[in-house]
């Protein structure tokens, strides 16, 4: 393919890219002129080097399938902040970092608690893919959706998306896996620190004949597996234990067409952590509520900071593709299925002493779907792209309580709990299909244009939409890229409706709900623009500008509203959006420079569904005043520099954030916080077995700074966080 039919990506620097055209970009990082043996090959470090005549012909047809099937899967004027592995291993913590810390160091993401980020103003929308293919969505949990040790690089897409993206619209983090090719040589790390840290895992990798396989294993075992909810050094019983497992397979049927296999396993405990404080039946915080028959609520092991509630995550996927290409025609074909589960195991003493309600919840979601997407030249101007996507959810949430009964005023009536089981479910199925064009007006203007058509069903509502899209993306110079685009967007909820028949049970008792109004949460449709500018100031430096806005109805919106740490969904009537993006960066030679800026501004008025898990003074307030989303995340700030050398790097990295919200209706605003990370590594290459062994260490929160994500109020927060303190980690990688 020739560098006048390369999509008009605009590729945004944010110390996370190798700098290189618009019209150039691609995932792998791969050049997409790079046609023929011989050709000039993109490295991972964003450099070229020539392809030896004597590369065995199977690496050729694993780089062309990787060129094309990026030709299905455009980013035609959408935002694409890329990272590549110069980035990851100047983050702090390296392939041990949490896929969440990755993502960070972007304009527009801002850090929350459990290890969530939201970008550009959204709670969750996130899509993942990998290789291209839609990863099924999982429970809102703990867990990191994605392992950093499987990334080769990531993308992360977002403002005016094209067609071919639907549903998960706030962004779409797509992820190219590790190799065989890639990984070179099979590793072995161990990675630990403060915190109790240990985390041991192994890499395999390698190709035979026409078959590529890459596997990763990894245990992981920390004291502060969710955030501290005090601003003490150490949790109180924050214990996680963790295990993760992935593969990739591939095999290359002949020079045209593959199958591959994405499996992936994760398994982990957390227990929910407490804060801690003397006992003291004077303190508010700690005051015995509820009296319960046989236990003496004054004794000092019934201390809240002793509460032993744990959680148990569970998560498996695999995904088969069949890609094929051809001279005009590309089409990957990609069946997925997805398990996820989420266990609750309450303190059942503890639990009706101070909350007056113990409950065990088993939630789980079952997804099983297909995936259809092809490009076709109709024309030597015209690329036409159009897909299909179907899946079917299940889900189900069971559930044993523990609650005493009450009288109209509340009070507790008897000191013997009643038990109450209650077990129901969800369904929904989403499809969608789109066609898009990308016509080239000329050499530097590039108009694509779609329509799609998406569709949600589901055990509690049944809506549709059709919806444009269009970006023109218009290069005046070689240094200087414009975009502008529209895209009305579509976002189903996830499945996790309670029933009216559930509420029922629970009148008269402790775990009542607020009220009783119980309206079911709709599909966000908005309205979103973009624009933005990429300037090369120097080949070394480049800056980027982006501002965006969205208008919605039914906005969607994600809430924690029990000590379980399930998310559930809820939605504004009315919903708006708007903000911008400055990131820069600068590469020469081993120095690597970046810095980000974002701002964000939100508003929404009148929660209009699952309204019962709210105080009818709130919902009063919020029906007849627009307030800031509590997720909102007003200024946010990442920079950072790095040296590396073939056999050493060291880096300094800096985190800013301010704005979250918190109190009653959002109406007031989390402190401003600023953290220091640094670290070195260094390569040995002589040693006796005769494969490198890196060394490494990183010192998190520089300065130990005490910072509070969340002091426990807002709307849907349910217990305060606080970020990590200083820790000091080490690593060893050896080679084999």
């Amino acid at each position: 393919m020739n560098t006048a039919k390369a999509d008009e990506t605009i590729a945004h620097g944010s110390g996370t890219m190798t700098a290189k055209p618009a019209s150039a970009t691609q995932n792998v990082g791969l050049a997409r002129h790079e046609r023929k043996k011989g050709a000039r090959k993109a490295t991972p470090s964003g450099k070229s080097a020539q392809v030896d005549a004597t590369t065995p012909e199977h690496v050729n047809v694993v780089g062309h399938l990787n060129r094309e099937r990026a030709r299905i899967f455009p980013r035609l004027g959408a935002v694409d902040y890329h990272i590549d592995q110069r980035q990851i291993t100047s983050t702090p913590g390296g392939q041990n970092a949490a896929f969440s810390q990755i993502l960070l160091r972007v304009p527009g993401v801002v850090l929350d608690s459990y290890g969530e980020v939201h970008v550009r103003g959204e709670h969750g929308g996130l899509t993942y893919r990998v290789n291209g293919v839609l990863l099924p969505e999982g429970l809102n949990g703990f867990g990191q959706e994605l392992d950093t040790r499987i990334i080769q690089s990531v993308d992360l897409l977002t403002g005016t998306l094209p067609a071919q993206f639907g549903f998960r619209t706030a962004g779409v983090v797509d992820v190219t896996t590790k190799t065989g090719d890639s990984l070179k040589h099979n590793q072995v790390s161990f990675y630990g620190g403060s915190y109790n840290t240990f985390v041991p895992s192994v890499q395999l990798g390698g190709q035979h004949g026409k078959l590529d396989y890459f596997t990763t294993l990894s245990f992981t075992r920390n004291n502060i597996g969710i955030e501290n909810p005090s601003d003490t050094f150490r949790a109180v019983h924050d214990v996680t234990e963790q295990e993760k497992a992935f593969s990739y397979l591939s095999y290359h049927i002949d020079d045209v067409s593959r199958v591959t296999l994405l499996t992936s396993a994760s398994y982990a405990d957390f227990e929910i952590p407490n804060s801690f404080k003397t006992f003291d039946v004077n303190s508010p915080g700690y005051t015995t509520i509820y009296d319960v028959a046989g236990v003496n609520t004054h004794d000092p092991s019934m201390n809240w900071a002793k509460m032993n509630d744990s959680q148990t995550e569970q998560n498996y996927y695999a995904v088969l593709s069949y890609q094929r290409t051809t001279d005009k025609l590309n089409f990957q074909a990609s069946p997925y299925f997805r398990y996820g589960r989420i266990d609750y195991t309450p303190d059942c003493d503890r639990d009706l002493i101070y909350q007056g309600v113990s409950e065990h919840e088993v939630n789980d979601f079952t997804t099983g779907g297909m995936q259809f997407d092809l490009s076709y030249e109709v024309a030597p101007h015209h690329t036409l792209r159009a897909g299909l996507l179907g899946q079917y959810t299940s889900e189900r949430l069971d559930t044993n309580t523990l609650a005493f009964p009450v009288d109209a005023q509340g009070n507790q009536k008897s000191n013997v709990p009643t038990r109450i089981i209650d077990n129901t479910g969800n369904w929904s199925v989403e499809a969608g299909a789109y066609i898009q064009d990308e016509y080239k007006i000329t050499h530097n203007l590039t108009f694509n244009y779609g329509i799609r058509y998406d569709r949600f069903a589901s055990s509690f509502g049944n809506e549709g939409q059709l919806s444009p899209r269009a970006n023109l993306v218009w290069k005046p110079t070689s240094i200087t890229t414009l975009h502008v685009g529209y895209s009305r967007y579509f976002a189903p909820p996830s499945p996790q409706y309670v029933y009216p028949s559930t509420l029922a049970k629970f009148v008269g008792t402790t775990n009542a709900a607020a009220n009783l109004i119980n309206d079911a949460t709709k599909v966000e449709k908005s309205n979103y623009v973009d624009g933005g500018i990429l300037q090369r100031i120097t080949p070394e430096f480049q800056i980027t500008l982006d501002a965006y806005a969205k208008w919605a109805h039914d906005l969607t919106d994600l809430g924690q509203f029990g000590r379980a740490v399930i998310l559930a969904p809820f939605s504004y009537k009315r919903g708006r959006v708007y903000g911008a993006e400055f990131g820069s960066s600068w590469r020469h030679g081993p120095w690597s420079l970046f810095g980000n800026f974002s701002y964000v501004k939100t508003a929404a008025r009148d929660i209009n569904s699952a309204q019962y898990q709210f105080p009818t003074d709130e919902l009063a307030y919020i029906k007849s005043h627009a307030i800031q989303l509590d997720h909102q995340g007003e200024f946010a700030a990442t920079a950072g520099a790095s040296w590396t050398t073939k056999h050493d790097m060291a880096y300094v990295d800096f985190v800013y954030g301010y704005g979250l919200r918190s109190g009653f209706a959002n109406l007031e605003k989390e402190p401003q916080y600023d953290v220091f990370n640094i670290g070195y590594q260094h390569t040995f290459t002589k040693v006796p077995l005769g494969h490198d062994i890196k060394v490494r260490a990183d010192v998190v929160n520089l300065f130990d700074k005490r910072y509070q994500l969340r002091n426990g109020s807002g709307v849907g927060i349910y217990q305060a966080q606080y970020g990590q303190r200083r820790g000091t980690f080490f690593l060893v990688v050896s080679e084999f």
